[in-house]
């Protein structure tokens, strides 16, 4: 083929398609190319992290690593759409931005220390027991029984799931924690 003929205007006006559609307009680069879901080793279902519509999600991946996040038209919530946020969560998961380290500073310092997961998360486990020994009310004034901590409350998230708020009441309850509360009611 001469080569002027391989441009994709002559080929749309010289090729059996009268509206100057389908092959014609077609390139090598084109053809090279393939969505982002074919070769994905798992697809796994997921709730978008933003607001409290609790939009499906498809998460593909490939090697470990999250290609595409799409909405899940099988949801009765969302039918496979979601909005700008949504659309965008991937780059929340992806992003060298992202931070992937626990930072912790300590109090009245000036510095961010890194830490790693264990040691935080004992911090955290320690901080939440000290606490509760500290504000612990077995009894009140006139001696009936309450078996409780003013120390800690919990206020949850739009995007928590009825599961989550289950198990996280049933958490802070075994705690004795009563102030427990959830953004979605107020």
């Amino acid at each position: 083929m001469r080569e002027w003929l391989r441009w994709p205007v002559l080929r749309q006006l010289l090729g059996s398609d009268p509206l100057g559609r389908g092959q014609a307009a077609r390139s090598a680069a084109t053809d090279r190319e393939h969505a982002r879901t074919e070769d994905a080793d798992a697809v796994v279902g997921s709730v978008c992290p933003y607001c409290a519509v609790g939009c499906a999600q498809r998460v593909f991946v490939r090697d470990g690593a999250v290609t595409q996040i799409e909405g899940d038209p099988d949801s009765p919530v969302s039918r496979g759409r979601l909005c700008p946020k949504g659309s965008a969560s991937r780059s929340l998961v992806t992003s060298p931005d992202r931070q992937r380290r626990v930072a912790y500073r300590r109090p009245y310092g000036t510095e961010w220390e890194e830490l790693d997961l264990d040691t935080a998360v004992d911090m955290i486990a320690d901080r939440v027991i000290r606490t509760r020994d500290e504000t612990w009310q077995e009894t009140d004034s006139d001696g009936t029984r309450l078996r409780r901590t003013m120390g800690i409350a919990s206020l949850g998230g739009a995007t928590l799931d009825n599961e989550e708020n289950y198990l996280m009441k049933k958490l802070y309850t075994a705690l004795g924690a009563i102030q427990i509360e959830n953004q979605a009611r107020i």
